[in-house]
């Protein structure tokens, strides 16, 4: 990609996510995450907006004013994006493609992160671990992550989320929040790797999709390709059976799916390339922050 495009795109990327992170995330990313693991540091004077559960209320009492309790991992998180970079996310039928919604997304998590001097680092995966980013604090490491997240072209074309998650457990020491970025199309062979990296981190999954991976329209016979085994078939999508085999199996995969994140112990946020990211991330953002 040419420098003068991909600047484009970094800065409109910029734009567009570091006022959602600032609007939107910063208050409820840090209240969703900030609790387990907390290592008790200090205390300091209320400030409004903080989490009034917080405080402090013996020595509330003893000063006569409102001071709330600090933490270690409430200065300082790392979080981590395990992103999905297999050729099944080139695909997208009506406003943008996966790949695109996950840049966006990521670049959000990011900024958020930043806005409360929390390091971020990113692994790119396909069926292999294809780029691994340090985590880091500040704008220049978030631009440098928004630039990959462009430009970055896999070697493979395959999807191994549980070879991701062996990766991050072994490379990242310090307990950190890592969201798992993924269509989850291939999501055979990760549950133990995934229960062993929820045990040492916290593990969020954001799953996206396209509308058109639950629901075939009635277009006759098509020429579809597997983008990640490259296997070409001819579908007829007008026969009634076709589309209902294949919603099924859409539902089915959505289940199996389910079943290994809840047997590990994690959340997931399901989120469409048609609809906007920002209010699944908010409301769990929410309901995970009044958790704690």
């Amino acid at each position: 990609m040419e420098t003068s495009r991909l600047l484009s795109k970094v800065r409109k990327i910029e734009i567009k996510t570091k006022g959602l992170s600032n609007q939107l995330f910063a208050g409820h990313y840090h209240s969703a995450f900030k609790g387990k693991g907390m290592a008790f540091s200090e205390v300091r004077e209320y400030n409004y907006g903080d989490d009034v559960r917080s405080i402090d209320w013996n020595v509330t009492a003893r000063l006569n004013h409102p001071y709330i309790k600090i933490f270690d991992e409430e200065r300082e998180l790392t979080v981590i994006l395990l992103i999905d970079v297999s050729y099944s996310n080139q695909f997208g039928t009506t406003v943008q493609f996966k790949e695109e919604l996950i840049t966006e997304m990521a670049a959000v998590l990011s900024f958020s992160a930043i806005k409360n001097n929390d390091k971020v680092g990113v692994i790119f995966f396909s069926d292999t671990v294809e780029k691994f980013i340090p985590p880091k604090k500040g704008t220049t490491h978030i631009l440098r992550i928004i630039r990959e997240l462009i430009s970055f072209k896999p070697k493979n074309k395959g999807t191994n989320i549980g070879e991701a998650l062996r990766f991050m457990t072994n490379a990242i020491k310090k307990r950190s929040t890592a969201f798992l970025i993924s269509d989850f199309i291939y999501n055979n062979g990760f549950l133990d790797a995934l229960k062993i990296a929820n045990k040492k981190h916290d593990v969020v999954a954001l799953r996206v999709y396209d509308q058109r991976e639950s629901k075939m329209p009635d277009l006759g016979f098509v020429r579809m390709m597997d983008a990640e085994t490259g296997k070409i078939m001819w579908v007829d999508t007008s026969d009634n059976m076709v589309r209902k085999k294949h919603f099924d199996y859409f539902v089915n995969r959505e289940l199996q799916l389910k079943d290994k994140l809840s047997k590990a112990g994690v959340d997931i946020v399901n989120i469409r390339t048609d609809m906007d990211y920002v209010k699944p991330l908010l409301n769990f953002f929410k309901k995970r922050g009044a958790r704690y």
